[in-house]
Formats: C-alpha cells, structure tokens, sequence
C-alpha cells in the first residue's frame, strides 16, 4: 500500500462525484493531508493526482485543498527598513556640498549626517579622502562661511 494511497482515492472520488458531494470530500482530502510531515511532498502528490480527474470544477476542488495546505510565503525584507547610516559608503552615497577648484571638495552622505573631506595631499599632489568629526564639520563651515563655493541645493 502506498503512501499516498488514501488521498488517491479521495482525489477518484472527488473526480467521479456529483457536484453536491464535492465539500465533503474536499473537506475529508483536507484532513487526509494533515496526517503527513511533509506538505511539500503531499502538494506535488496532488497537483500529480489532480490531473487524472477529467471535469475541471472537480480539479478546481482539489486545488482549494492545495492553497489550503500551502504554508504562506516568506515575508520579504521591508524596502523601508532604515539603511544603516555606519555602512562601508561608496561615491554614490555621496553629494557633493562644497567644491573649490584649489583642492577643497566636501561631501556629504545621503543617508545620516557623514561629512567628507577631500584635498591633495601637498607631498603626493593625490586627492585624499577622510571622514570628519562633528566638531571639525561645525568648525569647517564656519571657516568656508560665504565661500562662493558651496553647491546651492546640495543640503550643507
């Protein structure tokens, strides 16, 4: 006898009866399932069994069995979870507030309140990134105070 012997037989019955016997036998091939650990195996049992069954009204109650007994998806991850504002940041997480053609660039991070700054290093004559310290951001800003500099609409 086989493992799924008792939902095949349920599955013929729902195949050969009349519409009026349908609810009790989709009713009894629902509690035949609960008797198996694994739905997963059972579901595909069911989409195979299904398919002997020639009306499609009767399939159709063989599926309610099958949605029934589906364990509902995974929740996705919330698009709206806050982005850590401490991440590794790349130069797309940037916008540039301050931009002085002598050397001095300052950036911002899009997300929290991260400043940078960038100039060139005197001994290398290479640009060199560093973040700053809120006190060195207010510090900054006051020094660079009226500059024409600043990238209007850049949020500094």
């Amino acid at each position: 006898m086989g493992r799924f012997d008792a939902l095949d037989e349920l599955v013929a019955k729902i195949g050969a009866a009349k519409p009026s016997e349908w609810d009790a036998l989709r009713s009894r091939l629902l509690e035949a399932t609960k008797g198996f650990a694994d739905v997963k195996d059972v579901i595909e049992h069911l989409e195979s069994a299904k398919r002997s069954i020639s009306s499609l009204e009767a399939r159709w109650e063989v599926d309610e069995v099958i949605e029934a007994i589906t364990p509902p998806p995974e929740p996705e991850p919330s698009k709206e979870e806050k982005p850590d504002p401490n991440k590794p940041l790349t130069s797309a997480d940037l916008v540039l507030v301050y931009d002085d053609p002598r050397g001095i660039r300052l950036h911002k991070s899009k997300v929290g309140e991260r400043w940078f700054l960038t100039q060139v290093d005197p001994r290398t004559y290479q640009p060199q990134t560093f973040e700053l310290r809120p006190e060195e951001v207010i510090q900054i800003k006051q020094q660079l105070d009226g500059s024409p500099y600043w990238i209007l609409g850049a949020g500094a």
